[in-house]
């Protein structure tokens, strides 16, 4: 029974190598040049970061709805840096406490599993266009099946964006927006034992957008990078990505 045992732990580890060896991997150059968090894609390296479209939407009442989000990611021993543009016709936020609900605006969003398996936790950053963030460690069973946040994990994030357009007026039609942030990497200091922020360490991990295109009421359009089942908390459909070395 022990080697029997022994052996199903051995096929269920292989099979996961194989899993994650054979999936989509997004590629987070590592910068040896100071970022400069202002919202505008002015360092040469991103230039040779990779680039990845949010193509998953739901929601979708009207083709409008649809609107195009470009991602960029970068790293060095300091932060983990995001970079969002964004198509928007109609740029909106209305939420300006902490830890509020910045998802209902437009918003950037970023879950992070520090490990390259589905975990039943993960830490979330949302940002609107107020720099207003909503930081959390989300868990997904927390106790008797029910999900639980813990808002007490408030990291010292660098924000900058720009607009081209303007927020709340809706009398107009706006082009966009970007986004950058700098995550500091001791906010997830314990963790990244397992797999710390270095070359050829890989994490699970989703980036959205949550895309509010009317003042009133409470509609927004998700987009994603990866497919979901709308559950965007579910950990089985976070992608992966790789810190690599500079090009």
């Amino acid at each position: 029974m022990a080697l029997l045992f022994f052996c199903f732990i051995t096929v269920v580890a292989c099979d996961q190598k194989e899993k994650v060896k054979d999936e989509t991997v997004f590629k987070v150059v590592k910068t040896t040049q100071p970022i400069e968090v202002d919202g505008i894609l002015d360092e040469p390296v991103w230039q040779k970061s990779e680039i990845q479209s949010f193509n998953y939407f739901f929601d979708v009442e009207k083709p409008s709805d649809q609107q195009k989000t470009m991602f960029r990611m970068l790293w060095d021993e300091t932060n983990l840096y995001l970079f969002y543009e964004c198509e928007d016709q109609f740029i909106t936020a209305k939420e300006k406490i902490r830890d509020g609900a910045p998802y209902l605006d437009d918003c950037a969003e970023i879950f992070l599993i520090p490990i390259p398996e589905p975990a039943k936790m993960h830490y979330g950053i949302e940002v609107n266009l107020f720099k207003t963030s909503n930081d959390f460690i989300y868990f997904n069973d927390f106790y008797n099946g029910e999900f639980a946040s813990a808002k007490g994990f408030n990291p010292d994030i660098e924000i900058a964006f720009t607009i081209n357009g303007t927020l709340n007026d809706n009398s107009d039609i706006d082009k966009g927006w970007t986004m950058e942030m700098a995550i500091p990497i001791k906010s997830f200091l314990g963790v990244d034992k397992f797999y710390p922020v270095k070359e050829g360490s890989k994490w699970k991990f989703l980036a959205l957008r949550q895309d509010r295109n009317e003042i009133a009421g409470e509609r927004r359009i998700a987009s994603t990078n990866f497919p979901t089942n709308k559950d965007v908390h579910d950990p089985n459909v976070f992608g992966l990505l790789e810190f690599v070395k500079p090009f």
